[in-house]
């Protein structure tokens, strides 16, 4: 029996998910699969997630779940934070993206930076032709691969 296993990443926001998987899905040319909000849940879970549940109460207009489908087959997931449980940013990983030419790789990056913070200019590597680290105006950690190099 052979087994599969895929990483995901899960990203969580501050009552922005929709906005966020929006601009992913245009800037990394994919395809918004869903944004499900608590309005869209099944009237159980939705009761007890929007009205009577243990927790506070949620929005009708909180993101319960977003996925983007990537170019190759990757996906990216994502919600918003629930309310009760402090948002504290994304900490300590960086989401990777590898493109076959530098001039993708590069276009990316700048949307990506928009708004957002450089924190390694897109440049030559050992590991690739262009690379370039930012963090994005949602927050999120991105390193930017152009034409990977033998290493």
């Amino acid at each position: 029996m052979t087994s599969h296993s895929q990483v995901i990443p899960y990203l969580s926001f501050p009552g922005k998910a929709a906005e966020a998987m929006q601009f992913y899905a245009k800037t990394l040319r994919g395809e918004l699969l869903a944004v499900v909000r608590a309005a869209d849940m099944p009237p159980p879970a939705q009761e007890q997630m929007c009205g009577s549940g243990a927790g506070p109460a949620l929005d009708k207009d909180f993101v319960v779940h977003a996925a983007v489908q990537l170019p190759g087959g990757g996906l990216l997931y994502a919600g918003d934070c629930p309310p009760g449980m402090p948002y504290e940013g994304i900490k300590g990983v960086s989401l990777t993206i590898e493109y076959p030419t530098v001039a993708e790789a590069r276009s990316v990056f700048d949307a990506l930076a928009e708004g957002g913070r450089v924190t390694m200019p897109m440049g030559p590597q050992f590991w690739a032709k262009a690379a370039g680290m930012l963090v994005d105006r949602y927050g999120t950690a991105w390193i930017v691969n152009g034409e990977r190099t033998p290493t």
